[in-house]
């Protein structure tokens, strides 16, 4: 499995790094919205896991560009990964393009799952 995740903190990237390879999967990392953008031009993910609040292009938008795309990545689980608790945040979230909203700080059970979920249905889906 590969798994992309978009945040500008360093340590947040590296203790999601650290769960992930726990699992064997691989992680690819990007510090913004753009940057993030670019990998998924470049690179297949089975998931993208993206932060909102971040320098230059967002996470709403660089969602906004994954999904407008015409091939199969369009399609690609996104989930958020943010520490916002706004009371909309999930509803904004899910209506800007994203498959689901996990709160900040990430535990691993959850993640696991929550990446599962959205891998065996788009697996279903083709």
């Amino acid at each position: 499995m590969r798994v992309l995740f978009v945040d500008d903190d360093a340590m947040n990237r590296r203790v999601v790094k650290d769960m992930l390879e726990v699992a064997g999967v691989v992680m690819d990392e990007a510090v913004d919205g753009q940057e993030g953008v670019d990998k998924v031009e470049q690179s297949d993910y089975d998931v993208v896991l993206m932060d909102l609040r971040m320098p230059g292009m967002d996470g709403l938008t660089a969602i906004g560009h994954i999904r407008e795309r015409s091939d199969d990545k369009a399609s690609i689980p996104i989930i958020v990964v943010t520490a916002d608790t706004s009371v909309n945040i999930k509803e904004d979230c899910i209506s800007g393009g994203a498959d689901d909203v996990m709160a900040k700080p990430v535990a691993m059970k959850p993640l696991f799952k929550t990446m599962a979920q959205y891998i065996a249905a788009k697996a279903k889906k083709n």
